[in-house]
């Protein structure tokens, strides 16, 4: 079950992230998950909101450059080793993981991460085969995890 991200390409100077949260309030739409990469002279802003396609077209609106790819939300153990453990279970099966981030919340003893992988299908199947939660979109968008 992938959900969508968006990716934000921003000069990398100050008030670049307020702008965008500050659109984001203003539309209603809630940030679920959020991570900033930076380089020399731009960042990546990726956010899981509540409603991607209105935000999309919002803060394109607003001239921002917005870019929309396919993440997995998978729910692993808040202990020491429970991403180890999820990192085994892909071991071998040349499923390259392209990031990770966390997301806002869990549930319990559980954590949530957002994971970008090569191949989403193969790496979902091979997840819930071994019994990890994938989160549904609708989890993740209306703050259920």
């Amino acid at each position: 079950m992938k959900i969508h991200q968006l990716s934000l390409f921003l000069e990398n100077e100050p008030g670049q992230v307020l702008g965008v949260c500050r659109t984001l309030r203003d539309a209603g739409i809630d940030i679920r998950a959020l991570t900033v990469a930076d380089a020399q002279e731009f960042g990546i802003l990726r956010l899981i909101v509540s409603d991607w396609q209105a935000a999309a077209k919002i803060l394109t609106d607003a001239g921002n450059i917005v870019n929309t790819t396919e993440v997995v939300a998978v729910e692993v153990p808040n202990r020491p080793g429970g991403l180890t453990d999820l990192l085994e279970l892909l071991e071998g099966s040349g499923i390259n993981i392209e990031y990770i981030y966390t997301h806002t919340f869990g549930q319990g003893d559980r954590a949530v991460l957002i994971c970008r992988f090569d191949d989403a299908d193969r790496a979902i199947e091979r997840l819930q085969s071994s019994s990890i939660n994938v989160l549904a979109p609708v989890e993740i968008y209306a703050g259920g995890g």
